[in-house]
């Protein structure tokens, strides 16, 4: 596995790669959700690139840019016995060369919505980063997971919108073995608020078994949150336009526990004929 940190490496490196090239991005502090990323990449690319970068884009002025968990040695381990073939970890400096930039990527009105209502400029944020690793890496394929879903519904139409020729493809939600979804920020819960943060997992569920109509989804959902205070609880269509009457939808949560913010959702059927 080859690790490089700046343009000129990660390009000399990639002009060697022969076959499809897919990429996973990450902003490292890697778990199995991550390695499952890696793991479905890994079968389907003849060269593999796993990038590590965290992203200040993405980040609000209030957010928890410096605190964001860094580890890279153990997130290297996790690449080499996964297979990844090239290792871009750039600094903010190499992503960056003229600073914050001006020009960014504009997700549209979806962008405003869900997270971006409560997080303004985080989807201009998280295209711009994307749209340029995808170019730096010259990637084919690229796969993100679908616990961020609308970032991976923003992606999707980001790359039809723009005639990127890349294909994207979610991987399902990786969850620890009680529910609560993968995440770099789990680490940050207390043994109390991770308990806690069990219900949102719990209101899904709750409301994907309630699935006859939306009203139905709703309410079985808010009724599992309990004490947990959502920032959002909706029932969106696939992609992420409004509830459709019947047939498939996403049900999506974010929710503060103590210090920590974290999101969720889940597939859902509306309608009697499953």
């Amino acid at each position: 596995m080859k690790i490089v940190t700046s343009r000129a490496d990660l390009k000399a490196a990639r002009d060697q790669a022969e076959g499809r090239v897919g990429v996973v991005m990450t902003m490292g502090a890697l778990h199995e959700g991550h390695a499952t990323l890696l793991r479905e990449a890994r079968k389907n690319a003849d060269f593999l690139v796993a990038t590590i970068f965290v992203n200040p884009l993405q980040f609000g002025p209030n957010e928890d840019f410096q605190r964001y968990p860094r580890t890279l040695e153990a997130d290297l381990g996790i690449c080499r016995a996964e297979g990844v073939d090239l290792v871009f970890a750039p600094t903010p400096e190499v992503m960056y060369p003229e600073g914050e930039p001006s020009v960014r990527i504009d997700p549209g009105p979806l962008g405003t919505e869900l997270e971006g209502a409560v997080r303004p400029g985080h989807f201009a944020g998280v295209l711009t980063v994307v749209s340029k690793l995808l170019h730096l890496t010259g990637a084919g394929v690229a796969f993100f997971g679908e616990k961020d879903y609308q970032q991976l519904t923003l992606i999707k139409a980001m790359v039809k919108a723009l005639d990127l020729d890349v294909e994207i493809v979610g991987v399902p939600t990786v969850r620890e073995p009680d529910g609560l979804a993968m995440s770099s920020r789990n680490r940050y819960l207390s043994a109390d608020e991770r308990t806690l943060a069990l219900a949102l997992n719990r209101a899904l569920r709750a409301g994907a078994q309630a699935a006859h109509s939306g009203a139905d989804v709703l309410a079985a959902a808010h009724r599992e949150l309990g004490l947990v205070q959502a920032d959002y609880l909706e029932l969106r269509a696939p992609d992420l336009g409004p509830a459709p009457e019947s047939g498939e939808a996403r049900l999506l949560v974010a929710a503060r526990v103590g210090t920590t913010r974290l999101i969720d959702n889940t597939h859902v059927y509306l309608g009697s004929d499953r």
